[in-house]
């Protein structure tokens, strides 16, 4: 109470670059951690890990009143099932983030089985109505500190899809910007599938070659 108006506006300053200092060190300790920490491979529901997810952000989709739709049932990996909640969460939370101010955020998930010769995977999407991305900016999305907006616009330190792109790799697969999909933003990731025969440390060791 003994500053004047200047020096106020300067420990504004100070705090909120100390803020978003904090924000980035975490998302670093996070990116940095993925696949290091506890190097899971479980058998992982991911209805539960969806779940999970949801509930995380529940605040974030009531507040948006976003609409989510989902599949009946989603299938069984072997995996990280706390990398996997995280995923989720990345991508629904960056769909909300996204939203189109003109209309109600529609997010929808989709899951098919793949078969391609030998290889057996999931693949994944989730979709949005949002402000959608360029098709230039398809790869770049997935770099780490790429943001295609200022932070005074949506807030972020631009290590979300990177984080994302990590973790599905971790697990043997890819994830990508759906270019085709032209009415908001379509992510798409693979996972391999956990065959009943096949033991988590054989999936974990395929994924890891592939």
């Amino acid at each position: 109470d003994k500053l004047d108006e200047r020096g106020t506006q300067y420990i504004a300053f100070a705090v909120d670059g100390a803020k978003r200092m904090q924000v980035l060190i975490n998302d670093l300790l996070t990116f940095s951690r993925v696949g290091r920490v506890s190097d899971a491979h479980v058998r992982t529901e991911l209805d539960v890990t969806l779940d999970a997810a949801l509930t995380n952000i529940s605040q974030a989709v009531e507040e948006s009143g976003a609409e989510i739709t989902r599949p009946e049932s989603l299938p069984t990996i072997v995996g990280d099932p706390t990398l996997m909640i995280m995923l989720w969460q990345n991508l629904i939370g960056n769909a909300i983030k996204f939203r189109h101010e003109d209309r109600p955020a529609e997010i929808r998930v989709d899951c098919e089985e793949i078969v391609d010769g030998d290889d057996e995977f999931w693949r994944f999407s989730v979709q949005d109505n949002g402000i959608g991305i360029a098709e230039e900016f398809a790869d770049k999305v997935f770099v780490i500190f790429q943001r295609l907006h200022g932070r005074d616009v949506y807030t972020g330190t631009g290590i979300g899809l990177a984080i994302c792109r990590k973790i599905v790799e971790y697990h043997g697969g890819e994830i990508w910007l759906d270019p085709q999909y032209r009415e908001g933003s379509r992510f798409c990731f693979t996972i391999p599938k956990a065959g009943d025969d096949m033991s988590a440390t054989e999936v974990a060791l395929k994924g890891a070659s592939a």
